[in-house]
């Protein structure tokens, strides 16, 4: 498995800093940067895993937020084919009052018109599913399922889920079945320690261990991303990190 480092979760130290330490205990990337600092990346011979697009909150999910969304979308389309890097993330927004339904067609719809470029530049875009307990009240696509019947209604390759660990064991639990059950929608996956987001050790309630292993027995090829806020020196957190993902 290849493994990357969520930049915003090191916001305090400059990316030259992460980028050296990712380096030295042999992380492949650095998530969600974007194109404006991938020529960093690129001097430490790392990959941007996953491009930023537009914002978490005003997503594909309402029609009038569209033509700004699937702008960005594009722009980051591009941009990562160009460093020949590999994902762009997006999000639905959230509901304010939609029906899930609705939504759900909506985000299809709008995907599909980006979607054809990601297909011919070799991008995947991920759609990354998200808590609306804790962290993002009133967030769409907060659970599997829906996430899932997104994608088979865009049906091309170039679309997955971000599946983010930390949201889903506290959305819906089952992290390992659910995982195994939809291993064809997922193209990226992000960890974090519950609660709290915060190292994924002994501390929290997750077995990262055994479901670093159910993801590796699925046959996933693609990057997981360390998305916790270290309570500690990051370094270690990181370097521990590394080793309970097998890494």
């Amino acid at each position: 498995m290849k493994h990357s480092i969520c930049r915003w979760c090191y916001e305090s130290m400059p990316l030259e800093d992460l980028c050296r330490l990712a380096v030295s205990l042999g992380y492949g990337g650095i998530d969600l940067v974007g194109p404006e600092h991938f020529a960093v990346l690129k001097r430490y011979n790392l990959v941007g895993t996953m491009t930023p697009t537009h914002g978490i909150e005003i997503g594909l999910a309402h029609k009038q937020n569209w033509d700004a969304c699937l702008a960005s979308i594009r722009q980051a389309i591009d941009a990562t084919a160009d460093a020949g890097f590999p994902n762009v993330i997006c999000f639905s927004g959230n509901r304010n009052g939609i029906d899930p339904q609705e939504g759900l067609r909506n985000c299809a719809a709008a995907i599909r018109q980006v979607v054809g470029q990601a297909e011919k530049r070799g991008v995947t875009l991920c759609m990354e599913l998200l808590n609306s307990r804790v962290d993002h009240p009133d967030y769409l696509c907060d659970h599997t399922a829906w996430g899932v019947e997104l994608v088979r209604a865009v049906g091309s390759e170039r679309f997955k889920l971000l599946y983010d660990i930390y949201h889903m064991q506290i959305m819906e639990g089952d992290i390992i079945a659910t995982i195994r059950a939809n291993r064809s929608f997922i193209g990226h996956f992000h960890t974090g320690g519950v609660p709290g987001r915060h190292e994924i050790n002994e501390t929290q309630e997750l077995n990262y261990p055994a479901i670093i292993r159910a993801i590796a027995e699925t046959g996933f090829d693609g990057w997981l991303a360390q998305e916790f806020i270290p309570t500690g020196d990051p370094a270690k957190s990181l370097a521990e990190a590394t080793k309970i993902c097998g890494g």
